[in-house]
Formats: C-alpha cells, structure tokens, sequence
C-alpha cells in the first residue's frame, strides 16, 4: 500500500513539475506614447474581421511632429489609393487610458472617432472606438510601407 501512495505521489509532482514549464510567458505591454507607437502599422482586422485580401490600409506616425500619413483604398474608386496626412495627439483619460485622435490637413476635420489603444506591444495595437466599443481595429507594426502603395498617390 505504501509503494502505490508513494507512486501516486511522484506522480502527482512529475505532473505538477511538467505543468509549470509550460506557462506562457508573460505579454509585455508598452506605455502609450507617441514615441512607442511611432512607426509605420498595416490595419489587419476591422470591426472583428480581417481585411478583404484587395484591401489595405496603412498609417505612419511620426512621433517627432506628431504626424500621420495615412495610405488605403476603403473609400477609393477601384485600386485607386488614397493618402491624407494629419496630425495626431495622445492623451491619458484617467478612466479609459490612452487616447488618440487626429486631424486631417486640408480642411478635411478630425477623425470619425478618438481611439483608446490598447494592448500596445513592439508588435501590435489594438484601437477601440471611444464612442462604439464594437468598432476595433487591430494593427501590426510593418518594416515598411509597399513603395507600389507609397508611390501611387
């Protein structure tokens, strides 16, 4: 009776032993500051879902200026791309973090909706509309925007 105790112990550490080196480790999230965000991201999921395959929309932003430039073809006739630049800023709502927001130039007025950005690693960023909860959007950051894109303005 013994010997069984004593292998349903050893059992039960081995197991306890195996499952801990399987945890996962640990997400390392950023601080929201223009210079974290800084760079260039692809839109990848719109609204819960991944972007249709022709579709694309990327933005830079330039933590220097605060400057965006914004390259798509959502609101475009055909493969016609389209790139407006701005200007952004972040700021700290004490009950919903970080919030960006933007302003076209030329006149054409402020973003449809502030962001809250979440989850912000070297990688990726979650935006979630201030006003619709329901309106996400996931990027990842880019090495670089396509010069096919970039060029055809």
């Amino acid at each position: 009776m013994n010997k069984i105790k004593t292998m349903i112990q050893m059992l039960l550490a081995s197991l306890l032993l195996l499952s801990c080196g399987k945890e996962e480790p640990a997400v390392e999230y950023l601080e929201v500051t223009s210079n974290n965000i800084s760079g260039e991201w692809k839109l990848v999921e719109w609204r819960g879902s991944a972007l249709q395959e022709d579709t694309y929309f990327y933005i830079d932003l330039v933590r220097k200026d605060k400057e965006f430039t914004i390259y798509q073809n959502f609101d475009s006739m055909g493969d016609m791309p389209h790139k407006v630049t701005g200007n952004f800023n972040i700021e700290t709502d004490v009950e919903k973090g970080a919030i960006i927001r933007g302003i076209y130039d030329y006149d054409e007025g402020y973003w449809s909706h502030e962001y809250e950005v979440n989850e912000l690693t070297e990688v990726s960023m979650i935006w979630v509309a201030t006003d619709d909860p329901l309106f996400v959007q996931k990027f990842v950051r880019v090495d670089t925007i396509p010069e096919d894109i970039k060029g055809a303005e």
